[in-house]
């Protein structure tokens, strides 16, 4: 059974409700039917009656929940509640309604933070910034976590590093530029992660293209002053670095490069030290490697709201769905 295929069988096993916000795109639909067919989740979809009827051609979603914010008899709720939540930024009635009429992913949010839905997916055609922004405003981060991260699940195929093939590659899809302190959170972020979705033992290799002070350089500096804050403040994961990727991921180069470390050779989560970094890397095991990569997946947000590229397929869209559950079911 592949990776993701274990990762539905567990969403199976303890079904959670999830919102797909975006009934604008036929690929949504496409993935609706396929996840409810299988029983990876249920499903709420956020759609006008036209927009469900136009993009839903040729595919079964009757076991879904539709919501049509215009008519449903919870919107007038979701306004009240909104505008309580987001009073401090004198948001008022006219204001909340016009963000949940027009823009469905502030209304999943909702949904979510109302108890009537576990997690959210969206992305498919939105950017990151709008799939993110309304969970940061409604739903908010998770009690104790420095900043909310994203990564993309990797699974190469025939391939014997990490874990099988399986890594997480963090922050892939949203923290530009962290400073030492972040890139630590990230890094432990990234460990739970993979940690919940893999179930083994998180090796966590902070990336950069020095391997333990072959170069001097003020980017190489910064990784390795959050390897030092990561050692400190999350001592029950193994976290090292500064480590080249092959140092990080081929045994026998990490002998040469880095014979003392306990992550060297063996890393299955790949912290890399900026944006620019991390997607590039994801999208060139992606398409060169032909790799499965599920995602941006966030971490960090007080219930599951996950992200997806705007390339993605249909397939991709229920692999993410699934992870989505488990996530929910963790919570």
């Amino acid at each position: 059974m592949s990776f993701i295929e274990k990762i539905k069988e567990r969403a199976k096993s303890d079904k959670k409700k999830i919102v797909l916000p975006e009934s604008m795109d036929v690929r949504v639909f496409e993935a609706a039917a396929k996840v409810l067919h299988d029983g990876i989740a249920d499903l709420i979809i956020i759609g006008t009656e036209e927009e469900i009827n136009n993009n839903s051609k040729g595919f079964d979603i009757s076991g879904a929940t539709i919501i049509n914010p215009f008519t449903a008899d919870i919107t007038e709720e979701l306004i009240n509640n909104l505008m309580e939540i987001r009073k401090n930024k004198g948001m008022t009635y006219d204001e909340a309604k016009k963000l949940l009429l027009n823009d469905y992913m502030y209304y999943a949010c909702m949904l979510v933070k109302t108890g009537r839905a576990d997690g959210i997916v969206s992305g498919a055609c939105h950017s990151s910034a709008n799939t993110i922004r309304p969970a940061l405003q409604i739903i908010k981060t998770k009690p104790g976590v420095m900043l909310v991260s994203a990564f993309f699940l990797m699974v190469v195929p025939d391939c014997s590093y990490g874990c099988d093939g399986v890594f997480v590659f963090a922050d892939a899809g949203l923290e530009q530029n962290p400073t030492p302190d972040k890139l630590a959170a990230i890094a432990a972020s990234s460990a739970d992660s993979f940690q919940l979705l893999v179930k083994e033992e998180p090796k966590v290799a902070m990336l950069s293209h020095s391997t333990m002070g072959s170069a001097s350089h003020f980017d190489v500096d910064k990784v390795v002053e959050a390897v030092n804050i990561a050692k400190n403040k999350y001592p029950q994961y193994k976290i090292d670095g500064e480590l080249q990727l092959d140092a990080a991921i081929v045994p026998e180069i990490a002998k040469s490069k880095a014979p003392n470390s306990m992550v060297a050779g063996k890393a299955n989560v790949l912290v890399f030290p900026d944006l620019d970094a991390g997607n590039i890397g994801y999208k060139l095991v992606q398409r060169l490697a032909k790799a499965e990569a599920y995602g941006p997946i966030c971490q960090g947000i007080a219930s599951p709201v996950n992200d997806l590229s705007r390339g993605c397929s249909a397939d991709d869209i229920v692999g993410v769905v699934a992870i989505t559950a488990v996530q929910a079911q963790n919570k």
